[in-house]
């Protein structure tokens, strides 16, 4: 089972909200997730982004690999 870290995408049209999910990267952008690592808000000004980082850690130590959405918000918040 491959395993991604990416986002799902919540909130209404022209409105959205992501959560950052760990899922097996056969599934659909918003199918069953593993787990739930954090948050990301882009209309906010600043973004406002909330990440278990002890997850996001365990989890890539355990080989899921992030996608490059993902990649680049973790490196904006210091956990890669």
């Amino acid at each position: 089972m491959a395993l991604r870290i990416r986002l799902t995408r919540l909130g209404a049209k022209k409105r959205p909200f992501y959560r950052i999910v760990v899922i097996d990267s056969r599934k659909s952008r918003d199918g069953e997730y593993l787990d739930l690592i954090g948050n990301y808000d882009p209309l906010k000004d600043p973004a406002e982004i909330r990440i278990n980082t002890e997850k996001a850690i365990s989890w890539m130590q355990k080989g899921a690999k992030p996608s490059d959405t993902v990649k680049q918000i973790f490196s904006r918040q210091g956990v890669i």
